[in-house]
């Protein structure tokens, strides 16, 4: 079924063959609508399967299937496509799905024969997210569009997608803002030189796509600048000698988020961190079992004690039975578990890979804006439980029990620990263990 259609020059590449394909920058582009235009209209030339995602979904509104509906009858396919509650299916056996990642791990993963897959806001989707989603999508031929606005220059998909250059041969990057749009409304035209004029910073971000360097109102901006700054955000090993904590925030419609680190000395290495969502404590503990660590204790917050409907043990008990030690961590303001926190951060060194998902909870904890002003309450969303996790890890640290060991067994524990530390920064100045300095 043949049908005309325009498309600004820049998004001829949707009908070019190719892996990925990664459309960023500026409000008013016309990315999506372009996007949806372009799926559309293959699927009414041939039958094709389409995933429309992105990291969270609580309802069909949140997605682009109303953008798809509209653009369906902007082109005059009302006869071919028809337009379900939560599916949009054409008389060829054309398909669109609609899922949201971080909350749907099962469901994303049962996905087979998806031709193409087009993730919006693909800037909010997590490594793991990613990790979970690339696999699935493995029909022959089959391709992963993104369209997105970037935020933060650090945000994981920016740096895999936009930013690293290799695999360059199997992907589309480009960047596209209202300038790229033939029909770029005039409305948005005077909204945007007011905001050209009233905040220069918000204008480049939003309208000229450029990334920021840290997001307003961020809760730990100050702490996040300097771990980057001091280098604290690096490939931090594991020290086989010292036991590692676990620091968990348990969710139930929320993630479930857990931290893995290590006091070594004086700093704590932050080895690794884990969050999923809808799954219940089985997962999480099996999950812990299969790492190759030596645990210490797992820190709770307070609600581990309360027992949840058909379930006969409490979290605590749970972990408990399993062979864990878990320890409830002591009750405490907000306030209080933010400063906690903020004391905490200098002693902290980030394992940059496996700690991806949590340091960017980190840079997007921030707080609400009330009456035009940032209020002292963050918000609560998907970033909140990693951050609630972090600060649960610096109150612990805070109420760790005193040391019983006797005076010889915590000199050999010192001595031994001090050895690693040696053997860590002379691998270091040969090569092999990379700046690790911060050891010495």
């Amino acid at each position: 079924m043949a049908t005309e259609a325009e498309f600004p020059q820049k998004l001829q590449c949707l009908f070019q063959p190719k892996r990925f394909k990664i459309l960023y920058g500026g409000r008013g582009a016309g990315r999506s609508w372009g996007v949806a235009r372009a799926l559309l209209l293959i699927g009414a030339e041939r039958p094709i399967r389409v995933l429309c995602a992105r990291e969270f979904q609580n309802s069909i509104t949140d997605s682009v299937h109303k953008l798809l509906a509209d653009q369906i009858n902007n082109l005059g396919l009302g006869d071919f496509y028809e337009i379900q509650a939560s599916r949009i299916v054409g008389r060829n056996g054309t398909s669109f799905a609609f899922e949201g990642i971080k909350n749907n791990t099962t469901r994303i993963k049962s996905y087979e024969g998806i031709d193409y897959c087009w993730v919006e806001e693909a800037v909010k989707v997590s490594r793991a997210s990613w990790g979970i989603l690339i696999p699935t999508i493995r029909k022959d031929g089959s391709e992963i569009w993104m369209t997105f606005n970037p935020e933060l220059e650090t945000d994981y998909t920016y740096q895999r997608f936009v930013v690293d250059s290799t695999d360059s041969e199997r992907k589309f990057v480009i960047k596209m803002t209202w300038r790229d749009n033939p029909f770029f409304p005039p409305e948005l035209l005077s909204e945007m030189e007011a905001d050209k004029r009233r905040d220069p910073d918000y204008y480049l971000n939003v309208w000229e796509g450029h990334t920021i360097q840290m997001l307003e109102g961020v809760v730990y901006a100050k702490e996040m600048r300097r771990a980057q700054e001091e280098n604290r955000i690096i490939a931090v090993p594991y020290d086989r000698t010292v036991p590692v904590s676990t620091y968990w925030d348990l969710g139930r419609a929320d993630n479930t988020a857990i931290w893995f680190a290590q006091r070594v000395a004086m700093q704590w290495r932050v080895l690794a961190y884990y969050e999923a969502s809808g799954e219940d404590i089985g997962h999480f503990i099996k999950y812990l079992q299969n790492r190759s660590y030596i645990y210490d204790h797992a820190f709770l917050p307070h609600d581990a004690r309360a027992r949840r409907l058909g379930t006969k043990l409490t979290i605590e008990e749970q972990l408990r039975e399993s062979g864990l030690s878990p320890v409830v961590v002591p009750k405490q303001s907000l306030l209080d578990g933010i400063n906690a926190a903020r004391i905490f951060f200098p002693n902290c060194y980030f394992d940059q890979e496996k700690c991806a998902d949590g340091l960017n909870a980190l840079r997007h904890y921030r707080y609400r804006i009330v009456d035009g002003a940032f209020s002292n309450e963050p918000i609560h969303d998907q970033f909140s439980d990693g951050a609630d996790a972090f600060r649960y890890m610096a109150l612990a640290s805070h109420h760790r029990s005193v040391d019983k060991r006797g005076v010889l067994d915590r000199l050999l524990a010192a001595k031994e620990q001090a050895r690693a530390a040696k053997e860590i920064r002379e691998s270091g100045r040969n090569g092999r263990g990379g700046n690790l300095g911060w050891l010495g």
